[in-house]
């Protein structure tokens, strides 16, 4: 079978640009504005502290971020606050590139994917999504409906998977969510399935029931997957902010997520959450959502990212689109 390389089959370019079109309006308009200050100076670095957190990078990532432009600031003996916009660029594409390449989608032929996230973060659409592309470009592809707790989670699914055209392995409501798990990856093999979705609840009457759920499919998925690469991905809603990368902290924790899928980047206008993503969690941003359709799903792009927030030549005040 033909190797899966899922971001390759999402590349699609200006995707990401096109989606952080709002973020980069807020960073023209506020982060890209200190630029063209005259001195560079204690209220320039605390005004861009101070930015960079109102976008949501988060304040442990400014630091860390500042910290390092600051001491290439000064090894390069930048005069002035323009010097100091393309080490700034540098920096933010260094740490997004690094966390993106060190993610690993494509090493087998065969690929079981579970998805996790809060609910509301957009999960079952963000299936859908990959099952429909997947498909497109030739791939067998399984979902499986693992969560039997949110009344009309296995109705959703299933109504997706008709919709894109692809088998659906699911229970009764209320059922158990590890066997769905376990049969998935049993259809998976015997009808020759290339790719495996398995979508997983984001809610349970606590947190610890939550996560000793998860645990216990991810269990299942690794006695279970043989020659399967497995891979587990976090469904971040990007418009929550800060709030989601809260809530995002305790999925990492408890079944050590791979990547982050990031729905609703093009609602927000304090995408800075990327960052905060990759410096906080630990985690590679590998795909965004860029709008309600079946293909609106891409491969994340670090440069094509800060190009949206920070263009490489400032064109603030000279009439171009700068966002």
């Amino acid at each position: 079978m033909e190797e899966i390389e899922l971001l390759r089959l999402f590349r699609r370019k200006g995707k990401t640009e096109a989606s952080a079109s709002r973020t980069g309006a807020l960073w023209s308009r506020s982060i890209g504005a200190l630029f063209r200050r005259t001195a560079l100076d204690d209220d320039f670095w605390d005004e861009l502290e101070e930015s960079l957190i109102v976008a949501d990078v988060g304040a442990s990532t400014t630091m860390e971020l500042l910290d390092a432009v600051r001491d290439r600031a000064a090894e390069l003996g930048a005069k002035d606050p323009s010097d100091v916009r393309g080490i700034l660029r540098d920096e933010m594409t260094t740490r997004l590139q690094t966390s993106v390449e060190g993610a690993g989608l494509a090493d087998g032929p065969d690929t079981v994917v579970l998805i996790v996230g809060v609910n509301g973060a957009g999960k079952t659409t963000t299936i859908a999504k990959l099952a429909y592309t997947a498909k497109a470009n030739g791939q067998k592809v399984i979902l499986a409906a693992a969560d039997t707790f949110r009344a009309g989670a296995i109705e959703q699914l299933q109504t997706w998977g008709a919709r894109v055209g692809v088998d659906v392995i699911a229970h009764q409501a209320g059922g158990d969510p590890g066997a769905v798990a376990f049969d998935a990856m049993e259809a998976g093999r015997a009808r020759g399935a290339n790719l495996v979705i398995i979508d997983t609840a984001g809610r349970l009457h606590t947190k610890t029931n939550l996560m000793d759920e998860l645990k216990k499919i991810r269990g299942i998925v690794a006695r279970q997957a043989g020659d399967f690469d497995q891979r587990v991905l976090l469904v971040i809603d990007g418009t929550t902010g800060q709030n989601g990368l809260l809530q995002a902290r305790a999925f990492t924790e408890a079944v050590q997520c791979d990547g982050v899928i990031l729905t609703k980047l093009d609602g927000t206008a304090r995408g800075g959450i990327v960052l905060a993503i990759a410096g906080e969690l630990g985690l590679p941003v590998l795909f965004v959502g860029t709008g309600e359709s079946l293909d609106d799903l891409a491969a994340f792009d670090p440069d094509e990212f800060v190009d949206a927030l920070l263009p490489e030549f400032s064109s603030e005040g000279s009439g171009e689109n700068s966002g």
